[in-house]
Formats: structure tokens, C-alpha cells, sequence
């Protein structure tokens, strides 16, 4: 009997993974996953050779605990270039980085997989599991697999040396992202397996139903439109909207914007938009990506009020993707997770998301870093992106440094992989500026249709409020001054820049204010916010008094109506949203908006104090009763004095894209510079016990992660010199390993009802 060569140790059930089945089961699902890409050959190749090198002696003695630190991947690598040439580029790469992480696309780097260079002086210090790497082939053949046989006329379809860096590499972690995905769900089957010990798959998602969603949708909006309480103006303006975003959706796929003024209902018209779009171009996604935790919290209960009463697998149809690193976030070096094989690794890398559902609602850091990113667990969904409907609402809070590989990113998926991509929001960014730019990263640069056809128009129809700048453009408010005015009115919201100007001026308040004084931030968890945002609302409408104090969590699609709002000075898309909670329905004549300078006129960050400065310039000669904050034309000179300010490009980001330097890019592609944890708060005492208790007792789950977030918080985690890291509870991950991006929070007496979270002497709870 010829020796049995292995892929895994085995399962719980004792059954073992035989390593030419876990070869050709990878092979055929990442085949299949690119058969939409049109580089089925290039899948199938990727997957057949990246973990031939388990073939070696040492990594089957890896396998029975008698060795570690084995490289059983640069042999698949080495191979696909030697025997496929130029064909084998982009294969090699994803093979060569589907442990370690996709490293760089350049001859030198490429010479430097052979066996001879590797075994000399290894990059993380491994040995192979095999010296010669041609000897692997007869050991692969024996065992009845066969190499690929690509014909004198094939022609690699991944354009590997196209001079649009940005394309090429998309393409590249395309490729890659079949091939770790179909290396997840082929490990996962073997490790989670049947009654019988054998591999058991998970289920496919359900194929996205566009057109029967629209119908339901469409009769969801005609009910709504009956009942609400907005002005018959407010209603028209919905109304043709709406009806713009129909009429668009028969459009062939492309870029496209979707310019509309706050309130006028454009989350459930850019929906209404991916239906009619799919059905018409047979597109099998909708992705929606929200810059806010609170947007996709809203905009998720929307959702599926909307679908409720039609469709009984409400699960399955809508997927919230919030986690920020579950999986390896690029901060492993990968020399300590090389094989796989660790319990508490393995179970890191499958708590990754590969986005196998109809309809995904996911954060604007979760989805465009992963299209920047060189890490399995980032990139393994990004072959989901191809042949979708991706929506990105808010796309003002788009760094301006990171906006021109971005565009060019998204205008290749669209022109490379059929998908169609939305930029909506109520403050249009001048990304058309930037097209000649965009075209030195992609072939098709960015022009985008823009969907409401005429927008000026539907601003006029929009406006509701009235702008005043409080004391002047200098003059700094106290914040007792500003809970007065505040009081003045029975209904009244102020959004401010800061956690510590929030608890400031709430305190202030309530000592003006017996009853129905909110506070809202980041510091109360989702379930928090939510019983928040309820009561608000409630007393709005009864016409209660009702005086909310928020951070900038409720600016921008929050559904909000108040009478009377205040904003902190910021920078002029912030002052617009913030507008946007003001007679948001049209109920009244008019709203009184408010800006003003607070004493400590203090900003979250550089970049968010620049463009509030910015603002101050361009309005200083504008400051009038009648000022239309939410101006189209006024934005549009907003942007253009902001990117003349700031820079365009960070240079380094640049340079590693012009490199192909996966590695580096993803390093330097940050929205969020400062990374958060996930800390599981006592708001709900008897959920927090059972979920404590849970977490403690089985570890971390997909399942426990997606009961735990409505009673989670976000913390910085690079501030590891907080007071609060003292009462952090690690979660146990595996047999011997702990994650190290979920806490339990072990000071119960620190979460107050009215303001979450609040540490003793903790600085992370007091920004924004």
C-alpha cells in the first residue's frame, strides 16, 4: 500500500484529510469561485499547487508533532513560476501568500522563491519541508493527481504587467481571494465534520431574488408614503427620487453617484436602485457599505422591517459584517501561524466573513481595506465583490489621501469584474477633480452617471432650516451658555466633536433640565443606543420635551427630526449632516440650525481640524440668516479648497502600489489610523452573565461574536497605557491561545445608564 500523505491532523472525530483530495477539493472550488472572473485556469492552477509542499517529509512529521516552523508553500509557488512562466505569475503569487500574506509582484522577489536561495537564508527563518522542489511533482503524480496543461494560445487573463498598478493588483488578490477561500472552506469542513467523522460543507448563501425584493419593497414604500407624517413637499421630493433611482436601475453596470439632501428617504431609494439594477443585469449581490456602526444598525432593522413580512429566512437574505479583525488583520508577521495547524490559529482564520448572502451590510473599513489588504482573512471575500451592486453611503467620510487608489480600485471592479458601484450622500465630494489622477492607477479613471437628474433642483425642494452661526464666527461659546439656549426650547439637539464635550455639556444640561435629557456616543453600546435613539423619537413625537446631546454618531443617517439642533464647529459636510436632523420631515415652516465655536475648540484629529478650518474660510463671507448649508454648488467649493490644502497622495502608499508591494500597501491603507478592540459591556446584566459565561466556557464563535455586538463597544487598541486595559477579560480562542480583538469588561459598576461606558481616569472614552 503507497504511503498516505496528509493535508491536516485530524478532526475530533479521529478522521484524517487526505492531502490529494484537499488538493483537488480546493482546486474545484476555486475554480468554480473564478469562473465569473474569467480565470477559471489560473484558480484551478493556484489551487492545485498550494500545498504541495506538504508532499515533504518534515511537514508530515510537522503533522505528528515532531517538527515546526515548516514553509510548505514556496514549493507550489516555485513551481507554478517554472512551469508556467508568465502564466504562473499571478498563481504563484496567491500560492506564495496564502499563509503568509501576498508579499510583491516583482522579479526580484519572485528569483527569491527557489529552493536553493530559500533554504539559505529563509525570510521568516522556516525550513522547507522539502529541498527539491522538482521531486514534490513525483510524489504529487503518484498519488493520481495531474498538473494543468495550458495550450500554446492561452494568455494569462490577470493583467500582471499592466502599468495600471492599481489593476493589476486587484486582480491579483482576486485570484488570491478564490483560492484562500476554498482553502477555508475545505479546512473548515474537515475540522467542524459530520456525524461520521467525513467533511461536512457548510451551505451555500441563497441566491439574491432581485426582482421579487423589489416588488416587496416598492409595496413597503407605497404603505409608508400613506402613513407618514412628512410635509406633501418632503413627500414629492421622496417621491421623484425614488423614481429617479427606478428609472437609473435599468442602466447597464458602471459607476454612478447618487447626490440627494438628507431626509429624502435615499437609503431605501438607493435600495430600490441594487434591485432594479440586478434584475435588470443579473447581478447576484447587493453590498452595502456604511462608513458608522450606527447607519448600519439602522439602516439593518430598515432592512428587514422591509422584509419581515414577506421572507421567513430574514437571516440568510440580510448578513451585518461589523467585526473589525476577526481573523489576521495584518499584524502578524505569519512566522508564528505558517501551518494552520494551531488550534486557536485555525480558529481565528475561520471566524473570517466571506460574504456568502444575498444582501451584505457592512463598514466602509471592513470593505475597502480588504481591497487593499494582503492577509487570507481580509481578502478571502472579495471574489463575492465581482458581478454585485455595491453601495457606499456617506462617502464624504472618505480620507482624502487614500481617495485617488480608491477610485481607481473601484472603477477597475467595475470595468474588470461587471460590478456596479454608488457613491450616495447628501455632500457630493468633487471626485470628478481627481479623474486624471485616478487614470495613472486604472484604465477607466472615474465618471460617474449621477442618478437624480436634477439635483439643484431637488436641494431647492429640500431646504427646511435656517443657518445661523452663533456669536459670530470667533466668538467661543461656554458650554453652560450653550445648555441655556439648549433649554430655551423644549425640543433641542446639539452634536458636538468630542466624547469629553458630550459628557461636559449633557452634565450642564441636566442640571438646567429635570426630565428627558439624552446623551449618545460611541460609548454605549448598539442595544444602548438603540433604546436611546427609541425614546427620542418617542418623545418627538408626542411632542414631549425631549434635549439630546450627541457625538458625531448621529450626524450623518440617523433618523432624526428635531425642531431645533446646534452643531460645534467642523468641517462643512459635518455641519450639513448635522442640518439634516433639523425639520427633517418638513413639518415646520422652518428649523433653527445653529453653529457655533466652542471655548475648547478641540478636533478629533489633524485631518478633521483642517477641513473644519477650511470651512471657517470659505463661510466667513457667508455668514447670513438665510446660508444654505446643504448647497450643492457651495460644496463643490468646499472640496476644491480642501483638496488644494491637503494631500492628495501619501507618497509612501503610492510608491508601494507603483512597487505592486502588497505587503507595504496594506500596511499604509488605513482609514482608521488606530486600530479598536471589541469589548463586551455590563449594559444588560442578565445578557452580559450568559454571554460571559458562554465565552468562557466554549471560546470564541462566529455565533457568540454576532450575539455579542449589540452589547459591545469599540476601544483604541494602541493606547494600551489606559486605565481601562485593567479591567479588560481576555476570551479564550483556542486549546492554548487567546484573541487578542474581543474582551469581556469586568467592572460592572463603570456603565451607567445614561452615558455607557465610563472608566475612572480612562482618556479612551473622552475622544471622539
Amino acid at each position: 500500500m503507497s504511503e498516505q500523505y496528509l493535508a491536516h491532523s485530524e478532526n475530533d472525530l479521529g478522521a484524517v484529510d487526505l492531502l490529494r483530495d484537499h488538493l483537488t477539493n480546493v482546486a474545484k472550488i476555486a475554480a468554480e469561485y473564478a469562473r465569473l472572473l474569467a480565470f477559471e485556469d489560473e484558480a484551478w492552477l493556484a489551487g492545485i499547487l498550494h500545498d504541495i509542499g506538504k508532499y515533504g517529509h518534515l511537514f508530515q512529521k510537522r503533522l505528528e508533532g515532531k517538527e515546526k516552523r515548516i514553509d510548505h508553500w514556496s514549493a507550489g509557488a516555485y513551481l507554478s513560476l517554472t512551469r508556467y512562466k508568465l502564466n504562473g505569475v499571478a498563481a504563484a503569487l496567491a500560492i506564495d501568500g496564502h499563509h503568509t500574506g501576498l508579499q510583491q509582484a516583482s522579479r526580484d522577489y519572485l528569483r527569491g522563491l527557489t529552493p536553493d536561495k530559500l533554504e539559505a537564508s529563509h525570510p521568516l527563518g522556516l525550513r522547507l519541508s522539502e529541498s527539491n522542489f522538482e521531486g514534490l511533482i513525483d510524489l504529487f503524480t503518484s498519488d493520481g493527481l495531474i498538473l494543468p496543461k495550458f495550450t500554446s494560445n492561452f494568455k494569462p487573463s490577470l493583467s500582471m504587467l499592466d502599468t495600471t498598478y492599481a489593476s493589476s493588483m486587484l486582480d491579483v488578490r482576486m485570484l488570491y481571494s478564490t483560492v484562500v477561500d476554498a482553502d477555508f472552506i475545505d479546512t473548515e469542513a474537515h475540522f467542524r465534520p459530520g456525524p461520521d467523522g467525513q467533511k461536512r460543507y457548510r451551505l451555500s448563501g441563497p441566491e439574491l431574488e432581485p426582482q421579487i425584493l423589489f416588488d416587496i419593497l416598492m409595496s413597503y414604500l407605497l404603505d409608508l408614503s400613506s402613513k407618514s407624517n412628512a410635509s406633501a413637499s418632503i413627500k414629492d421630493l421622496r417621491s421623484m427620487i425614488l423614481q429617479d433611482c427606478i428609472v437609473a436601475g435599468s442602466e447597464a453596470p458602471g459607476l454612478f453617484t447618487l447626490t440627494a439632501p438628507t431626509g429624502s428617504g435615499k437609503t431605501l431609494s438607493m435600495l430600490a436602485f441594487a434591485l432594479k439594477h440586478a434584475a435588470v443585469n443579473r447581478l447576484r449581490r447587493i453590498i452595502v457599505v456604511i462608513p458608522y456602526l450606527s447607519i448600519i444598525e439602522q439602516t439593518g432593522q430598515e432592512y428587514r422591517k422591509v422584509f419581515s413580512s414577506s421572507m421567513s429566512d430574514l437571516e440568510n437574505l440580510i448578513l451585518e459584517d461589523h467585526s473589525m479583525a476577526r481573523g489576521d488583520d495584518g499584524s502578524s508577521s505569519g512566522a508564528d501561524d505558517v501551518d494552520n495547524e494551531e488550534d486557536g490559529t485555525r480558529q481565528k482564520k475561520l471566524l473570517s466573513e466571506n460574504w456568502d448572502a444575498p444582501i451584505i451590510i457592512t463598514t466602509s473599513v471592513q470593505c475597502l481595506e480588504s481591497l487593499f489588504a494582503n492577509r487570507s482573512s481580509s481578502c478571502r471575500k472579495l471574489h463575492r465583490l465581482a458581478n454585485s451592486v455595491i453601495l457606499f453611503d456617506e462617502v464624504q467620510t472618505l480620507p482624502v489621501p487614500l481617495a485617488i487608489p480608491t477610485l481607481a480600485t473601484l472603477s477597475h471592479l467595475c470595468e474588470r469584474f461587471g460590478s456596479t458601484v454608488v457613491f450616495s450622500t447628501a455632500t457630493q465630494p468633487a471626485f470628478n477633480h481627481l479623474n486624471e489622477q485616478v487614470k495613472t492607477f486604472c484604465n477607466g479613471g472615474w465618471k460617474p452617471e449621477e442618478i437624480v437628474t436634477d439635483v439643484p433642483k431637488m436641494f431647492s425642494l429640500a431646504r427646511r432650516v435656517t443657518c445661523a452661526v452663533k456669536q459670530g464666527s470667533n466668538r467661543r461659546m461656554q458650554w453652560p451658555e450653550v445648555a441655556a439656549e439648549m433649554a430655551c426650547s423644549a425640543q433641542s439637539m446639539c452634536i458636538v466633536n468630542l466624547k469629553r464635550h458630550a459628557l461636559e455639556l449633557f452634565t450642564e444640561l441636566k442640571e438646567m433640565c429635570d426630565i428627558n435629557v439624552f446623551h449618545l456616543s460611541t460609548n454605549m453600546c448598539p442595544a444602548h443606543r438603540k433604546q436611546i435613539l427609541d425614546d427620542v423619537r418617542k418623545n418627538l413625537k408626542d411632542g414631549a420635551p425631549c434635549r439630546l446631546v450627541a457625538t458625531q454618531c448621529v450626524e450623518a443617517g440617523v433618523d432624526l427630526d428635531f425642531p431645533v439642533v446646534f452643531r460645534s464647529w467642523g468641517p462643512m459636510d459635518s455641519l450639513s449632516q448635522a442640518a439634516g436632523r433639523c425639520n427633517r420631515n418638513g413639518t415646520a415652516a422652518t428649523g433653527d440650525f445653529s453653529i457655533f465655536v466652542p471655548e475648547d475648540e478641540s478636533y478629533p484629529d489633524p485631518a478633521y481640524q483642517r477641513a473644519a478650518g477650511v470651512t471657517r474660510i470659505l463661510l466667513h463671507n457667508r455668514l447670513k440668516k438665510d446660508l444654505d448649508i446643504s448647497d450643492p454648488a457651495l460644496f463643490q467649493d468646499y472640496y476644491r479648497q480642501l483638496y488644494s490644502v491637503t494631500d492628495l497622495e501619501k507618497p509612501e502608499l503610492v510608491e508601494a502600489i507603483k512597487l505592486r508591494n502588497f505587503n507595504d500597501t496594506a500596511q499604509l491603507y488605513k482609514l482608521i489610523p488606530n486600530r479598536t478592540i471589541n469589548v463586551l459591556v455590563p449594559y444588560d446584566p442578565e445578557r452580559f452573565l450568559e454571554l460571559q459565561d458562554e465565552a468562557r466556557g466554549k471560546g470564541l464563535s462566529s455565533k457568540w461574536i454576532s450575539k455579542a455586538r449589540p452589547f459591545s463597544i469599540g476601544l483604541y487598541k494602541t493606547n494600551t497605557s489606559d486605565p481601562v486595559w485593567m479591567y479588560l477579560d481576555k476570551i479564550r480562542l483556542g486549546r492554548n491561545s487567546y484573541a487578542d480583538d474581543w474582551f469581556i469588561y469586568l467592572a460592572e459598576e463603570h456603565y451607567f445608564n445614561d452615558v455607557g461606558l465610563r472608566p475612572p481616569a480612562s482618556t479612551d472614552c473622552l475622544i471622539a
